[in-house]
């Protein structure tokens, strides 16, 4: 995975600049989402992975439906094709988006709660973490019914542990140590 990173690290730069100077990050973000989202589907990775597509069947095969036509996307998928990296897609969008957060001053967390958390908690915990890092945050959320009850908020290299099954390996932990 370490190698995959390092391998799309380049592409996601490169991607974010064309993107930022082409003041379209919104359009770029959606656009390499989609690409991801192809490239990690086994059928169509398949594909993108054989020796006879050419660049510009690849172009397009991972142009959105509604793609909005920036010529500096298509050259940088032509690109990928071109250096057999497009299996690389779901790793460049995910650095993409990163880099997008960071720049725009976004911080993305996720929380993972036992049941589906009503609106008001989840502006609360927003609001919470809006306070603490200064910075506007995009929530986003999950379900593990392992949690028993609680939140999980893993926001980059904050992680903040409320769920009772937390609280239970703390406790077991303390008691056996």
């Amino acid at each position: 995975m370490s190698e995959t990173l390092t391998l799309a690290r380049p592409y996601a730069r490169a991607a974010f600049a064309l993107a930022s100077e082409a003041s379209a990050l919104p359009a770029w973000t959606e656009m390499l989402e989609f690409a991801a989202q192809v490239a990690g589907d086994a059928k169509a990775g398949a594909l993108l992975g054989h020796p006879a597509l050419s660049a510009d069947d690849a172009v397009a095969l991972l142009a959105p439906p509604t793609g909005t036509g920036h010529a500096g996307y298509a050259r940088f998928i032509g690109l990928l094709a071109e250096n057999r990296r497009l299996s690389l897609l779901p790793e460049i969008a995910q650095l993409f988006a990163q880099l997008r957060y960071e720049a725009e001053r976004v911080v993305k967390a996720r929380v993972t709660s036992a049941v589906p958390l009503p609106a008001s908690e989840l502006d609360a915990i927003e609001a919470g973490l809006r306070r603490r890092f200064g910075r506007d945050v995009v929530l986003d959320t999950a379900i593990d019914e392992s949690l028993i009850g609680g939140a999980l908020i893993d926001a980059g290299d904050v992680v903040i542990d409320g769920s009772l099954k937390g609280k239970l390996l703390q406790l077991q932990s303390a008691l056996a140590g």
